[in-house]
């Protein structure tokens, strides 16, 4: 028993470093999280200056929440990390769909498959919020671009027929993302239809204020 204490120690001192390495990831999960719901603000605000600063931040966030974490399995692949991860993917997804930019790939971001598809998804349902800012100013063909990449989104989405265990439960999200779709697209169909009925009340009208002596 002699070799009972250095071996408790040991241990001990394992237990301290995964201890101190969970502290500091539920910080910087909590910061990366606030970081990504402020960038889609910005985004939705227009306000890109803010955004590319608030993206930058957010990206050192998470690489040091990545390098915190990587010696540690069961913290990196924990709830609370892997769901920062995907906000994280979903304000890059939402920054490049809006701005008609290329989606950034998993390892660029420095995230899995798993985290890439559902911060995809995410990003996608954040689209309906622009679509409809969109429509308030009457450009058609911006809010129909929109629609046009959530529905391509859906359509890739859908493809994974996978365990939840794997994905994430991806299927949930995709789901969600179905009933976003096909909701979206009656309100841009709406509108749409009001816009050409407006257009041609306007026609007829001047028609017939044209036609009278």
């Amino acid at each position: 028993m002699k070799n009972l204490e250095p071996i408790a120690d040991v241990i001990r001192g394992q237990f301290e470093e995964i201890d101190e390495a969970r502290e500091k990831a539920y910080k910087l999960s909590r910061d990366v999280t606030r970081l990504c719901a402020l960038t889609i603000r910005a985004i939705h605000r227009e306000d890109w200056s803010e955004a590319d600063a608030l993206l930058a931040e957010t990206r050192q966030a998470v690489n040091d929440l990545v390098r915190c974490t990587e010696p540690f399995p069961m913290i990196h692949w924990a709830g609370y990390t892997q769901d920062c991860l995907k906000e994280y993917v979903e304000a890059e997804h939402t920054y490049a769909l809006i701005q008609d930019r290329p989606l950034k790939s998993p390892a660029d971001l420095g995230v899995d498959g798993a985290a890439w598809l559902n911060g995809l998804a995410e990003a996608s349902t954040e689209l309906r919020r622009r679509l409809l800012d969109i429509l308030r100013h009457d450009h058609d063909s911006e809010a129909e671009r929109l629609i046009g990449i959530m529905d391509d989104v859906y359509s890739v989405l859908i493809t994974f027929d996978f365990r939840d265990a794997i994905t994430n439960n991806l299927r949930r999200r995709t789901d969600q993302v179905r009933a976003v779709l096909e909701r979206t697209r009656g309100d841009l169909t709406t509108s749409l239809r009001q816009q050409k009925l407006e257009k041609a009340l306007a026609g007829l009208e001047k028609k017939i204020q044209s036609s009278q002596p």
